[in-house]
């Protein structure tokens, strides 16, 4: 009789690399939906840009790492990189902030480290971390104003024209603005909290308009994926708990500071909690790592928002503690299979 004997792992799981990139993508398919309807058609625009130069960057680096382009574009993960990237650029930016930050992600924050799952840092945070520092004009002042599906202004042909350079800047400015952190964070220290809820981005004078919508949707999408175990709640929950006690504790008083409802639901603190934060290479690993980073990046979010030049700050606390992730598994290890507390193992 002939005995085969076969390399370890013998368990096989049902979660391939497409498949989770493909889930995360599908998860954030509401939030994008609705970014469109109250930002107009910039996010399309851009998410094609974005996506293109993705798979030309990912093709152009396996060339010559000469990598087999099918196995490795087909992943999911240019695509994905290239997704979160599209949902925190602002819709009416130049194409060409797009083409930056993704071909930056793609080539030197993946893989100039080895390509997927060596990269320490987050690319997509990379990304818009450099196209922020470089570009901060376009990066902050080409926000859509809310309801751009009711106006003129927003058609498609007018979003083709600004992200294509074909606009002035005085016919931008006339359908852009900041956003609602960078408002009422700019406009508070010389006005009380009513007179800034009037601003137009504030609907109502109670809200971020459109914003909080987005964010929600994307809460729901962030749950689907807890649900399909393709994350766990440690790092996110642990993101939004420690920004909102930092809030209750500094931002209580909304005539001085930013409130917590804004904090939450007014940029891209739920984007950057359950899609961000939870990538599975450059986050910490064990479950109480989990909530030492997540907790790390609420705090650090709160501080660059509040003290900081930097108004929403989530791709900042993002690599911050993506620095710190090696650190914390070093110190918190989780155990090994058949690990006991007396450090023995049992079979």
């Amino acid at each position: 009789m002939t005995l085969h004997r076969l390399s370890s792992p013998h368990a096989v799981g049902n979660q391939s690399v497409q498949r989770i990139m493909l889930t995360v993508w599908a998860a954030t398919l509401p939030g994008f939906v609705a970014l469109v309807v109250f930002f107009g058609w910039g996010y399309l625009l851009h998410a094609i840009i974005g996506v293109v130069t993705a798979l030309l960057a990912e093709a152009l680096v396996l060339l010559l790492r000469r990598r087999p382009l099918t196995f490795y574009l087909l992943d999911g993960s240019a695509l994905l990189t290239a997704w979160l990237l599209v949902l925190a650029l602002p819709p009416m930016a130049p194409w060409w902030v797009t083409v930056t930050a993704v071909f930056t992600a793609i080539v030197f924050a993946k893989h100039l480290y080895g390509g997927l799952g060596f990269n320490p840092f987050n690319p997509a945070m990379i990304g818009f971390a450099l196209v922020l520092i470089a570009f901060p004009v376009e990066m902050t002042t080409r926000w859509a104003t809310p309801d751009a599906y009711l106006t003129d202004s927003h058609s498609f042909y007018v979003a083709w024209q600004a992200v294509f350079g074909q606009l002035n800047p005085l016919q931008v400015d006339a359908f852009t603005m900041a956003t609602p952190l960078d408002v009422y964070k700019n406009n508070i220290a010389a006005r009380t909290q009513a007179e800034v809820l009037l601003d137009p981005v504030f609907a109502q004078g109670y809200r971020a308009y459109g914003w909080e919508w987005v964010s929600l949707l994307y809460l729901c999408g962030g749950l689907f994926l807890i649900y399909r175990n393709i994350i766990t709640w440690h790092t996110p929950i642990t993101v939004l708990v420690a920004l909102a006690s930092c809030a209750i504790l500094f931002s209580w008083d909304a005539d001085v500071r930013v409130p917590l409802s804004l904090h939450l639901l007014g940029g891209a603190t739920i984007l950057g909690a359950f899609f961000i934060a939870t990538d599975p290479v450059s986050s910490a690993t064990s479950k109480p790592g989990k909530l030492i980073y997540g907790a790390g990046i609420g705090v650090f979010i709160y501080v660059i928002r509040t003290w900081g030049n930097y108004p929403d700050a989530v791709a900042f606390a993002v690599l911050l503690m993506n620095f710190a992730a090696p650190l914390i598994d070093y110190f918190v290890r989780p155990k090994a299979y058949g690990e006991t507390n007396g450090g023995g193992h049992s079979l």
